[in-house]
């Protein structure tokens, strides 16, 4: 039997560390982490996020540990809705990021901060 992908983000959540944009802005000043859009190019194109980089989900991994090796930096993934942030920050702690935080809510309130 196939597990939904509601089911599974309601598995990884209680795993990862989940802040809503207001929160994370704050956090983000303080530690100038990254900001990471996990959406396709295409929708982060149509509706960019002030701040963020867009590495898409499906080559999260790679393209992170060419760019920012540190498995110590404060990241902060997002999506338009979370869901691709929580598997993102899944992948991103089994290679070995440890402090990777997911933003919650949704698309307009991340950039509406």
């Amino acid at each position: 039997m196939l597990i939904t992908i509601p089911q599974l983000i309601q598995e990884i959540r209680p795993n990862v560390r989940c802040l809503s944009a207001a929160e994370a802005k704050i956090e983000r000043g303080k530690n100038k982490g990254l900001l990471i859009d996990v959406r396709e190019p295409a929708e982060a194109a149509e509706k960019p996020t002030p701040g963020s980089i867009n590495i898409p989900r499906g080559v999260l991994e790679m393209k992170l540990s060419e760019s920012h090796p540190n498995p110590e930096e404060a990241i902060y993934v997002h999506c338009a809705t979370g869901a691709r942030a929580t598997l993102s920050a899944e992948q991103l702690i089994r290679i070995g990021y440890t402090n990777i935080t997911v933003i919650t809510c949704d698309l307009e309130a991340i950039c509406a901060v």
